[in-house]
């Protein structure tokens, strides 16, 4: 049976894309990391990661002191070719090993995992119940899958809003995290079969960033990239204008046109019952 994946995410995420991914969209922080080493951390763990892209969770993960040793094994799973290659050369860890597959086709062995991470991918899954069966099959009872994402917060910044509508423009008919859409998870019947309430949390920072900076982070979604070259040009010409607005912003150092790029990190903790199977 072929993979299901949305065409944007082919198109988007396809080979020549990965480089400029991977070089601007944020790590996750280690605060983060931590948090989740108290809830769900246990020794020698075999985890499995979904949408791994590349690698970016990955390498977080495995460098935080919380986590570095805990890891016994980790498979990543991910379905863009260009995106698997870049991850092979970012991601230099024997323990690690990726290859092809979706959320309801990993080829993981069933019964293998003890933790599942999905880091900023989640929201690209097309069947939520079929994608539940298959953390279901692979997971350990008491197990776990985590989603995690990294999004522009515009509730706390009017230039942060302009620029998340100005691509908005681009983006009906793709899947997006701000809408929540894959809460429709957890009301399921698989999900209520074997997981139990998940657990959800939320929290702000602010990283360093140059105008610049923002255009190229516009410029690593999926949606920007499969647009014609004149539409490129013209968003690419807007959200510089916007991002170089100086009303409603925090300098960090505004003789280098530094300031805070306001973000936000949700994390959503789902356990697999321990008396499912």
């Amino acid at each position: 049976m072929p993979l299901v994946v949305h065409q944007v995410a082919q198109a988007g995420f396809g080979d020549g894309a990965g480089e400029l991914y991977d070089r601007v969209r944020p790590s996750y922080q280690p605060f983060v990391l931590s948090y989740l080493a108290e809830r769900v951390k246990k020794p020698s763990l075999n985890v499995v990661e979904i949408g791994a892209g590349t690698g970016i969770f990955t390498r977080a993960l495995l460098t935080h002191p919380d986590w570095d040793v805990a890891v016994r094994e980790l498979k990543a799973v991910e379905p863009s070719a260009g995106m698997r290659d870049v991850f092979s050369k970012a991601v230099m860890d024997e323990r690690v090993s990726i290859q092809e597959g979706t959320f309801d086709t990993t080829g993981v062995e069933t019964g293998w995992a003890d933790l599942i991470f999905i880091a900023q991918a989640f929201h690209w899954c097309p069947d939520y119940n079929l994608a539940s069966a298959e953390f279901a099959r692979i997971l350990k009872p008491g197990g776990a899958f985590v989603c995690l994402w990294n999004v522009e917060d515009r509730s706390r910044s009017s230039w942060v809003a302009d620029v998340r509508v100005r691509v908005g423009k681009h983006k009906e008919g793709a899947p997006q995290s701000q809408p929540g859409l894959w809460r429709q998870t957890f009301d399921t019947p698989i999900y209520r079969k074997f997981f139990q309430t998940p657990e959800e949390s939320v929290w702000p920072y602010v990283l360093n960033t140059t105008a610049e900076i923002v255009v190229e982070r516009v410029c690593s979604e999926s949606i920007f990239v499969i647009l014609p070259d004149v539409e490129k040009a013209k968003v690419k010409k807007d959200i510089l204008a916007i991002s170089r607005r100086r009303e409603d912003k925090v300098w960090v150092d505004e003789s280098k046109g530094i300031f805070e790029y306001p973000y936000k990190v949700s994390v959503v903790i789902a356990r697999k019952s321990t008396t499912a199977v």
